[in-house]
């Protein structure tokens, strides 16, 4: 990659430090700041007591400042003001965190040399219930199978993506496939796969990597007996794009791609029916001249908007989505109020959107307007060290 801000530079700054070490295999707490135990008991009226709900933060932990964990925080639906609670301690780097569908486990990836992914149990205090190795270098995204079954994890660094099994209590098994991006061969100036997203495809039958070294997103099928991953197609974006992240419309035939390097947002078609990907021609970000790094996108639960969190230019681009999915027309670009968008993500009822900001360390929150799709900033930035994703639930 081309940024001096990038998960190669990142990640080789600690290695060459010796910052990264292997993932551990134990259990592991939580740390839980002093309670406070007020003279009074608040006001009925007084905001705090409103009901909250969680939103769990993944940090670099090597970094410096960086963070100490997994954050644990609430936020008020109404204001979106966000307050600390906890930090699951112990696990380095997780840089990436996904839910089990049912809700009771959180997985984070372990980025770093000898990469691993990590189950916390919610309910069970935020007890650690252990990792795993990913056979591979830097993961830096893990998704849940819908089945609830398979952890499905991508290594960055190594350009490779597995597959763990999952266990009723939700804790991570032995890993069952580990596939190498060995071709088509990689982009200008990338040195070799970095393999950067895998996901289920609304369908559930099929599995999509996206590959920014390798200008590709592989489709795979999963075998849910052996949880082994096999290839049956691939689309290739133009060269040196550095295609990062894939969103899917919610009528599950046309997905959005962010290319980070060429800093370019294309629309794909997708044939639920093959798993078959195909790509448009790229179009703006609405960014202007230069690379901003475009991060990745979110679509609205009504599939009638879209966003692009752009890390260099430091805002979220605004696009209606038109022709049934098939189209994305540029609305505006808002500023994110902090630096470097790392990650967002829409708060379950889609009426909040989320920045984790990783060279601020803030996470910003914006007011969705559904009937236009327009942000407007809302709360108080939240200090997060390293914040580079933000899960609300």
């Amino acid at each position: 990659m081309t940024s001096p801000t990038s998960r190669r530079t990142l990640l080789g700054a600690l290695l060459a430090g010796g910052a990264l070490a292997a993932a551990p295999s134990l259990p592991r707490s939580a740390h839980r700041p002093a309670p406070h135990h007020p003279h009074h008991p608040p006001h009925p009226a007084h905001p705090a007591t409103r009901a909250t709900r969680t939103l769990y933060l993944g940090t670099y932990t090597s970094t410096s400042p960086g963070g100490t964990g997994v954050g644990v925080a609430a936020y008020d639906p109404e204001t979106a003001g966000i307050t600390a609670r906890t930090v699951v301690t112990g696990v380095e780097n997780p840089s990436y965190l996904a839910l089990h569908p049912t809700g009771g486990t959180l997985y984070a990836v372990d980025e770093q040399q000898n990469g691993g992914v990590t189950a916390i149990a919610l309910a069970d205090d935020f007890r650690v219930l252990g990792t795993r190795s990913t056979g591979g270098a830097g993961p830096c995204h893990l998704s849940v199978h819908p089945g609830g079954r398979w952890l499905l994890s991508a290594n960055y660094t190594s350009g490779s993506v597995a597959v763990h099994p999952l266990a009723d209590d939700g804790s991570v098994g032995e890993r069952t496939d580990l596939v190498a991006h060995s071709s088509p061969a990689p982009g200008p100036g990338q040195d070799g796969p970095h393999a950067h997203q895998i996901i289920t495809a609304p369908d559930g039958d099929h599995i999509l990597a996206v590959d920014l070294g390798n200008d590709t997103v592989y489709t795979y099928r999963l075998d849910e007996t052996d949880g082994t991953l096999e290839q049956t197609s691939y689309a290739a974006l133009r060269p040196g794009a550095g295609p990062r992240h894939l969103t899917f419309h919610p009528d599950g035939r046309h997905a959005y791609l962010a290319c980070e390097l060429d800093n370019t947002a294309v629309v794909c078609g997708y044939d639920p029916a093959t798993g078959v990907l195909t790509p448009g021609d790229p179009q703006s970000t609405g960014t202007g001249s230069g690379t901003s790094y475009p991060a990745q996108f979110l679509v609205t639960g009504d599939g009638r908007f879209a966003y692009l969190a752009n890390r260099g230019h430091n805002s979220i681009t605004r696009y209606a989505i038109e022709d049934g999915g098939a189209a994305l027309s540029l609305l505006d670009t808002v500023p994110v109020g902090g630096d470097f968008p790392r990650h967002t993500a829409l708060s379950p009822d889609g009426t909040l959107l989320f920045a984790a900001n990783q060279k601020s360390g803030t996470v910003t929150a914006f007011r969705v307007d559904a009937a236009s799709g327009s942000l407007t900033s809302v709360g108080t930035p939240y200090a997060a060290p390293a914040a580079v994703c933000v899960l609300p639930v």
